[in-house]
């Protein structure tokens, strides 16, 4: 990045332009034809805005912009080539691991049964004892409801 940067630099100081007039002229702040003759790469968050700013910064000045952007992108090939190869391993079988798991198909005969948690068992035998509780309540006093009956039954008899 710093041969495209210097190669714009003095291809632009040997035209006798400022960096004002590359500024105006292509409506790109000061700062950001700064770094890019400075060859910062790092100061631009797109890379393809960059190459824009590349392109017509090559163009303005006159020169082959297609030799300059190819430039670029033998640099930025370079520069993303430097990733370890452990972690493109670890990134592809993270990968094939969420493949596998979309592609699996599942029969309801050989499907794992669910494991619940302690919890799903502990509320299953809580409303299990409620349900008696209320069944013997509701039965006890039916039984009260019908001997009161009958007591008043015999009375009027």
């Amino acid at each position: 990045m710093n041969e495209i940067g210097s190669l714009l630099k003095a291809t632009r100081e040997s035209s006798g332009i400022s960096v004002n007039e590359v500024s105006n002229d292509l409506d790109i702040k000061d700062v950001i034809i700064e770094n890019i003759e400075d060859g910062k790469i790092g100061a631009f968050k797109d890379i393809f805005i960059l190459k824009e700013y590349i392109e017509n910064y090559a163009k303005y000045l006159g020169l082959n912009e297609r030799n300059i952007l190819n430039k670029f992108n033998e640099y930025l090939f370079e520069y993303t080539s430097k990733i370890p190869v452990k972690e493109i391993e670890k990134a592809v079988l993270e990968q094939t691991k969420e493949q596998k798991a979309e592609n699996k198909v599942i029969s309801p005969y050989t499907r794992k049964p669910t494991k619940h948690n302690k919890y799903f068992y502990i509320v299953i035998y809580i409303i299990i004892f409620i349900l008696i509780i209320l069944t013997i309540f509701w039965s006890v006093k039916q039984i009260t409801i019908d001997s009161k009956n009958a007591t008043i039954i015999s009375y009027v008899k």
